[in-house]
């Protein structure tokens, strides 16, 4: 069953820095370089500096490099009082409260500390794929920081919110902490040090199972770290049996899941008929709009359908949208190329995608165009690329471009009037349902196939491993 302790967190001291707002960022796989620019100048104290350090030219592998130098930062700030350790330990409260489609909304969670265990081995699932290269880079910074930095994101069934509603009562009436990030979204935290209140949510969420919404790679990482520190032979209690965690109800109102709309760069260009060719009676091809701009009506469409069967492909050749509905040939087809896979994996409008579509009936037929192996994170940081990129290419055949990943309607728009994409893809993201449906089964979706909104702040407190 999953462990959750309070902790003493380390905090901002806001007498040092000032607003919240401006020491806290997005989670690092999804700061690129211009944000992470951005954060640099926004405050010297800004937690991207441990998050995301800067790569510098006289980097070595040794004593100088953007993991010594987030260590000595964090150490810095410690000492200088800009970040200061919790009087007694603590549950963290975490609501963001944000707009989506004009409408307000507010997620609320809690953070805390969870022990670990590996997936498969006790109740914290996984629902995505991971690649090494991250889990590398974030294994290097845990290893020379000794902190988890940002929180996995996790979720727990939980029809009655106990444990949230124990969580607000305590804490109603009282000012919290408030951060506003670029978005709009505010990000507010009240530290809770109760010990009933504490030992309550620790009973409530005892029997429950987590299922890992977002931070795979950061678990994972965690489950490595922890396995270094046992051969150096640490005690049961010690930091790095846990892993920091927000913990949000399954059924919580504020819960929003994004599409995730796909970009191909680099495929052969296509028209619409051509395309309805190679996917054969695989798929029902009705022609819709023309134009990058019709992107929203054909979305409106999938949206109104609910179905993750249908996808919105568009052809840059002739400038057409093609509303593609899988068949029941499709289905069989789909059943022998991912007879590995359960028969509700391979209904994700994510899965039919890359595996029906791109890598079957479109490599096929022209040669292979998307390979279903994941992605790096949309706006993936250089901290990914360059760890996802160690080992020495082999010699061609070259990989095709990876997808762009996009999931504002406006993005797609804009992503084809550069005219750099001869394909684009609209699909329906996986539901909470979904994730623990398939996650209960042991099934992995393909990378992207969920993007809960909004991203959870780094640098709202940090969790000290030692």
């Amino acid at each position: 069953m999953p462990e959750i302790h309070a902790f003493r967190g380390i905090r901002y001291d806001l007498g040092h820095v000032g607003a919240l707002g401006d020491v806290v960022a997005p989670p690092y796989d999804v700061i690129g370089p211009e944000e992470q620019e951005e954060l640099y100048r926004r405050h010297p104290n800004n937690v991207v500096r441990l998050i995301l350090n800067r790569m510098e030219p006289s980097d070595d592998d040794a004593t100088n490099n953007r993991y010594t130098r987030a260590a000595r930062l964090l150490r810095r700030w410690r000492a200088d009082g800009v970040l200061f350790p919790e009087a007694d330990p603590a549950l963290y409260v975490y609501h963001q409260v944000f707009e989506h489609f004009g409408a307000s909304y507010t997620r609320r969670g809690f953070m805390a500390r969870m022990r670990i265990s590996p997936f498969g081995e006790g109740l914290v699932f996984p629902h995505e794929e991971t690649m090494p290269g991250p889990k590398m880079d974030r294994l290097m910074l845990m290893t020379t920081c000794k902190a988890n930095l940002s929180q996995i994101f996790g979720l727990y069934p939980d029809p009655e919110t106990e444990a949230q509603r124990r969580l607000d009562a305590a804490v109603a009436g009282q000012t919290p902490l408030e951060a506003t990030d670029r978005l709009g979204v505010a990000h507010r935290l009240w530290p809770v040090t109760d010990i009933d209140v504490i030992a309550d949510v620790a009973a409530a969420m005892g029997p429950k199972p987590v299922f890992v919404a977002d931070g795979h790679h950061r678990y994972e990482t965690a489950c490595l770290y922890r396995e270094h520190q046992r051969q150096a032979g640490m005690t049961p209690d010690h930091g790095a049996n846990f892993v920091l965690t927000m913990f949000v109800a399954m059924e919580d109102p504020g819960l929003i899941v994004l599409p995730t709309h796909r970009l191909f760069p680099g495929v052969p260009e296509l028209t619409a008929g051509e395309l309805a060719a190679r996917l054969g009676g695989r798929f029902t091809c009705t022609p819709a709009d023309e134009g990058p701009e019709k992107a929203e009506a054909v979305w409106e469409e999938i949206e109104t359908r609910g179905d993750q069967g249908t996808l919105g492909l568009y052809t840059a050749r002739d400038r057409r949208w093609t509303l593609a509905t899988v068949t029941g040939a499709g289905r069989a087809r789909m059943a022998e190329i991912a007879k590995d896979h359960q028969p509700e994996w391979r209904e994700l409008g994510v899965a039919l995608l890359h595996r029906l579509v791109m890598d079957d009936c479109l490599a096929a037929a022209g040669g292979e165009l998307s390979p279903l192996s994941p992605p790096s994170a949309e706006g993936a940081s250089s901290a990914d690329a360059s760890a996802a990129n160690t080992a020495p290419s082999p010699s061609p055949p070259q990989e095709p471009p990876r997808p762009k990943y996009v999931h504002r309607v406006d993005d797609v728009v804009s992503g084809l009037r550069s005219g750099a994409f001869p394909l684009a893809a609209l699909a329906m993201p996986a539901t909470v349902e979904d994730v623990r449906m398939l996650s209960l089964m042991g099934e992995r979706m393909p990378a992207k196939s969920t993007y809960f909104f909004p991203k959870l702040a780094s640098g709202l407190v940090i969790n000290p491993l030692e």
